[in-house]
């Protein structure tokens, strides 16, 4: 008489069952030419727009004598977006998602690249694992651009170093007159485009506040480490944004989340589109007022009806939310040109703008919901809400001004 079969399992199918599960991230030739081209490709474009930036031009008899400038701060602007990046690969591989190498992006204007990506090419399953792939890349990059910065800060050379950059003859005097940079931008007479200045954010300016000859925002991207710095810092705020499927939105998702995060990311969303509207409206102003001289307010009509469809996108028509943000971001973009220097005289632009676009087009505001919701560990809730307060150290409300 045959026995009744046991629902113990035997010691070959015990050993079976608690074998790890084998990868799904195992690496071909291909990819990995693949990628490392697209790499290849993003270093030869940032540092060869890198030297217009950082590049020493005074004295020089040719442009690729300025290449070791341009190729230190591709190194320091790509050792960042590297460990963002890879930092998201590593938490992909530990909880066996799959997930590409990153992508690097290149692009021969601005600084050199859009950035870099991976693609994960599963859904995530659990909060604990969306947590930590998404908060895994901002703290790893993050690090890597406060090591650069505070490097860059302990090492400054004295005002003087503005000497090796040709077309600073008003800065270099002011300099050897006073022993310190000008406190604004100096503009030589002549010169048709106005001078850059970055953004301060808080972080940036409480460790310059430990430091002497702390150059001013708008000659701080002539220090290659300050300004890859710098940009490592406002990535990092751009990819905290608790908004969609950005990586501050996989964060504040598994700390509050679906209905909790719809509702910051929705009001977060409409904080952007009133910095988009101090850029815009002035913008807007300076390219019809010559056609429409007698109508100075076109412009904030024309932004009026951007910003209502902008929103109607965003929030996927729901009135209750699309009337009251539309008109509190409107009010409160007009009512600060008003009350500022230049009004809507201002030079503007579309950063912030396009940024809106961005993310109401193609990250979208709510976070598509796990299949198994579980709470997290105190750690990575400390974790998470450190990296909000990041998210605010890190932003600049005005990344980049042009003064004429």
């Amino acid at each position: 008489m045959p026995f009744p079969q046991s629902n113990i399992p035997d010691q070959d199918e015990f050993e079976v069952q608690k074998a790890p599960k084998p990868s799904k991230n195992r690496l071909s030739a291909k990819d990995i030419i693949k990628h490392s081209a697209l790499f290849i490709l993003t270093f030869i474009s940032v540092t060869y727009v890198g030297i217009m930036w950082v590049g020493q031009s005074a004295g020089v008899e040719s442009y690729f004598e300025m290449w070791p400038q341009g190729m230190l701060f591709a190194v320091l602007l790509l050792a960042f977006l590297a460990t963002h990046e890879f930092g998201h690969y590593f938490a992909a591989v530990y909880h066996n998602i799959r997930v590409s190498l990153p992508y690097f992006i290149p692009i021969p204007i601005g600084i050199g690249t859009m950035g870099a990506v991976i693609s994960i090419r599963e859904r995530i399953k659990t909060t604990t694992k969306l947590f930590d792939v998404g908060i895994s890349g901002p703290i790893a990059g993050f690090i890597v651009s406060l090591f650069i910065l505070i490097y860059g800060f302990a090492t400054l050379p004295d005002p003087t170093f503005m000497e090796n950059f040709a077309e600073h003859d008003e800065i270099i005097a002011h300099i050897h007159e006073t022993g310190s940079f000008p406190d604004e931008p100096i503009i030589p007479e002549g010169q048709e485009m106005g001078v850059i200045v970055l953004g301060d954010t808080m972080l940036y300016s409480f460790l310059a506040s430990f430091f002497d000859d702390v150059p001013p925002m708008h000659e701080m991207y002539h220090y290659p480490f300050l300004f890859a710095g710098w940009l490592g810092l406002f990535f990092t705020a751009l990819n905290l944004m608790p908004i969609g499927q950005l990586d501050g939105g996989h964060i504040l998702y598994s700390l509050v989340g679906y209905e909790r995060h719809k509702m910051i990311a929705r009001v977060c969303f409409g904080g952007l589109t009133l910095l988009a509207g101090i850029e815009a409206i002035p913008f807007l102003h300076q390219q019809i007022i010559e056609f429409l001289p007698n109508y100075p307010m076109a412009s904030t009509v024309i932004w009026a009806l951007v910003l209502f469809f902008l929103l109607k996108k965003a929030f996927k028509n729901s009135y209750d939310w699309i009337g009251p943000v539309w008109a509190l971001s409107l009010i409160g973009s007009v009512g600060y040109l008003l009350i500022s220097g230049d009004g809507f005289e201002q030079i503007g632009s579309l950063i912030w703008v396009f940024w809106c676009f961005f993310l109401a087009y193609f990250v979208k505001m709510e976070h598509p919901p796990v299949v198994y919701k579980e709470p997290l560990s105190p750690t990575r809730r400390y974790l998470g809400w450190i990296s909000m307060i990041v998210f605010v150290l890190c932003i600049s409300p005005s990344p980049i001004n042009i003064i004429q």
